[in-house]
C-alpha cells in the first residue's frame, strides 16, 4: 500500500494475533482475482475527473475492490459504506486509509455499479475471468452440465412505482409458487465452472436459453428432467454432443425389478452423480455469497451482477489450485 500512516482502527487490527475468517477470505482472494486485467477493461470507461467537480475520482482500483465486497457478502450500498467506515479489513483490502482517504459514500458506490451496467461490463469481467482460468490451465471443453436456479424477487410494492418489477415474472415449482428470476448456467463437467450464464424472467423454460449455455465443443451433455426433448429442437439441430437427460421421477420410480430396470436405475445415479456438480457454482453464489433475493430492479442490472457472481464464484471454486500456482 506504499507506506500510508495506520489509523487507530488499522493498528489495532494489524496487531491482533488471531486472523478473522473474513481477513483469511480477502488476503486470499486478493491473490486469486485478476484485477490488473479487471482494471484493464474498466479504466477506458472510468471517468478521468470527478462529476462533481474540483476533486478527483476515487482511485479505479479502490471501487473495483468495493464492488466485489459488495458481491462476496450481498451488501445494499448503504451498508458498503457502512462497512467502510465501520471495518478495518475491508478499508485495507479496498485499499483505503483513514486518516488521509476520503471514504466512497453510497451515492460513490452507485454510480460505479451504473458504469458497469451501462457499458455491459459484467459479462466482459465473466469472460476476463473465464480467460485467466483458461490461460491457467482450466479450460471448460469436454462436457457440460446445464442447469437453472431460482432468484426470488421482492413482492412488495412498497416503492416509489408502487408495484412489482415488470421485469420479474411468477412460476410455480413444485406446489410452490414464486415470483423472481431464473439463473441458466452451462457449467464444464470435469472443473464445475460456470462457462456461459444467461439471465431470464423466472417464467421462462429452462429449454428456452439451453442453446445459448453450450460452447459447441462439448461432446456430451448433461441435464435433469426438465430438459426432456432437448435434442430435438431446432436449435440444437447440427450439435454433435450426445445428451444425458434424466428420466422423469415418476417414470424412475415405476422401474421394474428386472436386470434391465436396475441398470436404467444404476445409469439415472451416475448421471446425477454428475449433474451434483452442476449444482456447486449455484450452491457459491446462494450460499456462500448470499444472493438468494435481488434487491435491484429490472433485468439489465441483474444481468450485470449475475455475470460478476458467476465470475467470482469460478474463482471462488478454484482458489486453493490458484493459490498455489500464484
Amino acid at each position: 500500500m506504499g507506506g500510508k500512516q495506520l489509523g487507530f482502527g488499522d493498528y489495532e487490527q494489524s496487531t491482533a494475533k488471531k486472523r478473522t475468517k473474513r481477513e483469511k477470505f480477502l488476503a486470499d482472494m486478493e491473490q486469486v482475482v485478476p484485477c490488473k486485467a479487471l482494471i484493464d477493461l474498466i479504466k477506458p470507461y472510468y471517468p478521468k475527473t470527478s462529476s462533481k467537480g474540483g476533486r478527483p475520482p476515487y482511485p479505479l482500483a479502490t471501487m473495483l475492490r468495493i464492488h466485489l465486497m459488495q458481491q462476496w457478502y450481498s451488501l445494499s450500498d448503504p451498508a458498503m459504506e457502512d462497512a467502510l467506515i465501520e471495518v478495518p479489513t475491508m478499508r485495507r483490502f479496498a485499499q483505503i486509509d483513514m486518516i488521509s482517504d476520503r471514504i466512497p459514500d453510497e451515492t460513490t458506490i452507485l454510480a460505479f455499479r451504473h458504469l458497469l451496467e451501462k457499458h455491459n461490463l459484467g459479462e466482459r469481467i465473466f469472460e476476463t475471468v473465464k480467460t485467466h482460468l483458461k490461460d491457467r490451465g482450466m479450460a471448460m471443453k469436454q462436457g457440460t452440465i446445464i442447469d437453472a436456479t431460482l432468484i426470488a424477487a421482492p413482492s412488495s410494492t412498497k416503492n416509489k412505482a408502487g408495484e412489482r418489477d415488470p421485469e420479474m415474472h411468477q412460476t410455480k415449482k413444485g406446489q410452490q409458487w414464486y415470483f423472481g428470476m431464473k439463473i441458466h448456467a452451462g457449467v464444464d463437467k470435469d472443473t464445475g465452472l460456470i462457462h456461459s450464464v444467461v439471465t431470464t424472467a423466472a417464467n421462462v423454460h429452462d429449454l428456452t436459453p439451453a442453446a445459448e449455455l453450450l460452447h459447441g465443443e462439448e461432446e456430451v451433455v448433461y441435464a435433469d428432467a426438465g430438459y426432456q426433448g432437448i435434442e430435438k429442437r431446432p436449435e440444437m439441430k447440427g450439435k454433435t454432443a450426445s445428451f444425458r437427460v434424466a428420466m422423469r421421477p415418476g417414470k424412475r420410480r415405476v422401474l421394474p425389478d428386472t436386470p434391465e430396470g436396475r441398470l436404467d436405475d444404476l445409469v439415472e445415479t451416475a448421471k446425477a452423480h454428475i449433474r451434483a456438480k452442476g449444482e456447486h457454482p449455484f450452491r457459491v453464489i446462494k450460499q456462500q455469497f448470499g444472493f438468494q433475493k435481488t434487491r435491484l430492479r429490472g433485468m439489465t442490472k441483474n444481468r450485470c451482477k449475475v455475470s460478476v457472481l458467476a465470475a467470482l464464484a469460478n474463482l471462488f471454486l478454484v482458489r486453493r489450485q490458484l493459490l498455489t500456482t500464484t
